[in-house]
Formats: C-alpha cells, sequence, structure tokens
C-alpha cells in the first residue's frame, strides 16, 4: 500500500487532510451514515473502520470506538492538549482520539472528519474463514496481503456462546480457533485465498496442526455460500490426486466469535514469526 500513488485530493479535502483542518459540526456526509461496510482513507485507500464500530456520540463528526489493527497513528496535537489520529499508511490527517467518556463499552471515540473518508460498501466485499492451527499463525501469514482489508481471529464452530479462549482450550466447546477475512473479491478472489490456507499448514495431521493437539486445532474451511464451498472442495480434489491424505473439513459458516484483543495480531505485536506455520508450495 505504501507504494500506491495517492489519490488526487480536492482544495477542500487537502485543507483537512493535507493541512491538518477540521470540517464543521453537523455537516460532513457520514456523520449520520448508517449502511455497513467498510471506511478508508481518502488519500490512500487503506481500511481504516469497520462500520459496526461507528456510533452516535452527537459530537458532530463520525465516531467510531476502534480501529483496524495499525490503520491509525496517533500524535500528541499542537494545541497541547488533543492527540491526533492519522492514516498510518500515508500521514492524512483523520481528526482527534478520546477517551473516559464512556460512550461505548471500549471507551474510546475516533473523532474524525467525513471528508478524509471513502465508503466501501459491505456488498462490495466478501468474507473467508479458515481454520488451521494456532489462529497466530494463519493470521500472521493473511493480514498483508494486497485486497485483504482486515483480519481477526476468533472462534467458530461450536455451541458456546460468547466463548472465551480458556473454554475453548479445555476442548468442550466445539469450537475451532479460526481465522475471519475481510477482502476485496475484486483485487484477491477466494480461490487464491484458499490456496494460501492450504500452503501454510498440514492439511494431511487430523489431530491438531504442528504441537497445538486438540480440536479446536484441526483443520477446516467454513464456507459462506455454494461458490466458497465449490473452491474449497476443488482444491482438496486437486491435493488429493497429488497423494496427499487431506483431513481438513468443509463446514458451513456459522456465528464467528472475536477473541480476545491480545490475540489479535499477535505476532505482528511481537515482532515475531510464527512458530508452527510455514508456508509450502503445493499448487
Amino acid at each position: 500500500m505504501k507504494d500506491k500513488e495517492y489519490n488526487r485530493l480536492t482544495p477542500e479535502e487537502e485543507a483537512v487532510l493535507i493541512h491538518k483542518g477540521t470540517e464543521p459540526p453537523f455537516k460532513g456526509f457520514y456523520t449520520d451514515y448508517e449502511e455497513k461496510g467498510l471506511y478508508t482513507c481518502k488519500q490512500c485507500d487503506a481500511p481504516l473502520f469497520l462500520s459496526v464500530s461507528k456510533f452516535h456520540s452527537g459530537c458532530g463528526w463520525p465516531s467510531f470506538d476502534a480501529t483496524i489493527d495499525g490503520a491509525i497513528a496517533e500524535h500528541p496535537d499542537p494545541d497541547g492538549r488533543r492527540t491526533e489520529i492519522v492514516c498510518a499508511n500515508c500521514g492524512a490527517h483523520m481528526g482527534h482520539v478520546f477517551h473516559g467518556e464512556k460512550f461505548t463499552k471500549n471507551d474510546t471515540r475516533h473523532c474524525v472528519n467525513s471528508i478524509s473518508l471513502k465508503f466501501i460498501p459491505e456488498k462490495e466485499t466478501e468474507k473467508a474463514i479458515f481454520a488451521g492451527g494456532c489462529f497466530w499463525g494463519v493470521q500472521h501469514y493473511f493480514r498483508k496481503l494486497e485486497g485483504v482489508y482486515d483480519t481477526r481471529v476468533g472462534y467458530t464452530g461450536g455451541a458456546k456462546e460468547n466463548p472465551t479462549y480458556k473454554e475453548v482450550c479445555q476442548g468442550d466447546t466445539g469450537h475451532y480457533e479460526a481465522l475471519e477475512v475481510l477482502f476485496n473479491p475484486e483485487v484477491i478472489s477466494y480461490e487464491n485465498l484458499a490456496k494460501l490456507f492450504f500452503e501454510i499448514h498440514d492439511p494431511e495431521q487430523r489431530n491438531g496442526q504442528g504441537p497445538d493437539m486438540g480440536e479446536q486445532y484441526m483443520s477446516a474451511v467454513f464456507c459462506q455460500n455454494k461458490a466458497q464451498r465449490a473452491v474449497a472442495e476443488k482444491l482438496i480434489t486437486i491435493l488429493k490426486d497429488k497423494g496427499l491424505d487431506v483431513a481438513t473439513e468443509v463446514l458451513e459458516a456459522s456465528t464467528f466469535w472475536e477473541a480476545e484483543d491480545y490475540h489479535q495480531n499477535y505476532y505482528a505485536k511481537k515482532k515475531a514469526e510464527p512458530y508452527c506455520h510455514f508456508r509450502t508450495k503445493r499448487f
């Protein structure tokens, strides 16, 4: 993304994104916008906020209580009182962040200028869910792919609502550790995502993945629709024709429960590499 040529800005947009201005309150297009989708940077198209994190604060500007991980950088504002937020990819000014107001359980308000944002409707995005052992390693390989907007690790496939990591590790919830990928199908296909999945873990292992043993670490593809199922089954057939005894299950997608914050983008935070996920060319 950092090597991509930036979008041309209007003088009004430059006044905010480049020169750190502020648009008038209650005038921005997205202040009361309620459509489901993804908000990106007006200058570089980097994904910044999901619509599920947007809320009405009454401040006159779009408010978000969470960002896509690593998408926003914070700097002390020149006024000495506030904290400025900018696009971490290109440095464009977004607005300011405030804490302690207790609007939501996250207790955070990213106050953003509408003019700094672009919106991608949910219908123009697609989701994929893969389980291939410890979700830390799976996320490591998917999070920086071109065309991937966001990745979240979590739990799916079981009956327990709002499971915790401790409960899933006990092995009696029926959940798998999994990765949910939000992507642009015009940039990267589901098939290419699925091929990567089959190459970063051992699809022949039946009792876990690497040293991580237990049903929560087993291999599975959770399909959103018939088209995804057809792709997964086609790739498994190809692998079997190559002589692999594929253990990967192909299942219907069910509720995805987001894992605790400390699990999200674990290796990026630790500046480390996965210990049990390595890419092996199979296609």
